[in-house]
């Protein structure tokens, strides 16, 4: 069967492929042609999934979630009134164990983002029939809590024009390039995930310091807000899908040869090494 020509294909579709080709060509961040913006944030997720399918050829399906814009102050900077939620690619998630640091090349990325959050991995799945969640609802479905390190690339974005274009920081899956998770707590009930407290060092230098319910009051909060952000496109969260609910600590831009390390109180710590 002949292929349509672009221009005949649905904006939709067009929107995701303009996505993926900036990010090939390692494009400044630009908002879409007006001909293919979206114009509400349905559609901003709906080109966020085609764009994000795209490059699932070749990083894998999406096995994991991240929450951005968790606070009042974010989100007004940027024009939103609500967080934001991205897809995560199962090639772009790595798991940092306790012998060595997970590692990324700087060269890698437009502009290498890292932020510092508590990830959890769910047991079992919340499905969208099942919504609305609660904190005490998806606390139960959680299999394991542990820090982790966002990786994203804002490419070089030019913020003051983030409010006149906020539906593009969905479009663009949230600027998401994967995340580096730690060392799975399985036994996490125990530790008050609303008062750990995390620290940000780079190159063994304090770079600020937040608790677990600077995001959005509660880790698991956030975790119920993503699973009905999901439900609300009639998705679900999928036992083994990971979630990283949001940074304790404001983005940090690092560059090679740099050593990054989140320590989490009771739930360890995650580095990571930028070549």
């Amino acid at each position: 069967m002949r292929r349509r020509p672009k221009s005949e294909e649905p904006r939709i579709e067009r929107a995701g492929a303009w996505l993926y080709e900036a990010h090939r060509a390692r494009d400044r961040f630009a908002p879409l042609p007006a001909d293919l913006a979206p114009g509400s944030v349905a559609e901003a997720y709906a080109v966020q999934s085609e764009y994000v399918g795209m490059r699932a050829a070749s990083l894998g399906q999406v096995t994991g979630y991240k929450i951005a814009l968790t606070t009042p102050a974010m989100r007004a900077m940027v024009g939103l009134k609500d967080p934001i939620a991205g897809d995560m690619l199962d090639e772009t998630i790595r798991r940092h164990r306790s012998a060595a640091a997970a590692s990324v090349r700087a060269a890698d990325y437009v502009r290498l983002l890292v932020e510092f959050e508590i990830a959890v991995e769910m047991a079992e799945d919340l499905p969208a029939i099942g919504a609305p969640y609660d904190r005490k609802r998806v606390a139960q479905a959680v299999a394991a809590v542990m820090p982790a390190l966002e990786l994203a690339d804002d490419r070089n974005a030019d913020y003051s024009i983030l409010p006149a274009n906020p539906l593009m920081l969905i479009a663009d899956n949230a600027w998401n390039e994967g995340a580096v998770l730690g060392d799975p707590v399985r036994d996490w009930k125990g530790v008050d995930l609303a008062a750990v407290r995390g620290v940000a060092t780079i190159n063994g230098q304090n770079e600020g310091e937040g608790h677990g319910r600077d995001v959005m009051g509660h880790p698991l909060d956030a975790l119920a807000w993503i699973a009905n952000n999901l439900a609300s496109r009639g998705l679900g969260l999928w036992r083994g899908d990971v979630v990283i609910t949001g940074s304790l600590v404001t983005t940090k831009y690092p560059k090679a040869g740099d050593r990054i390390r989140f320590e989490a109180g009771a739930l360890g710590a995650v580095e990571l090494q930028v070549k």
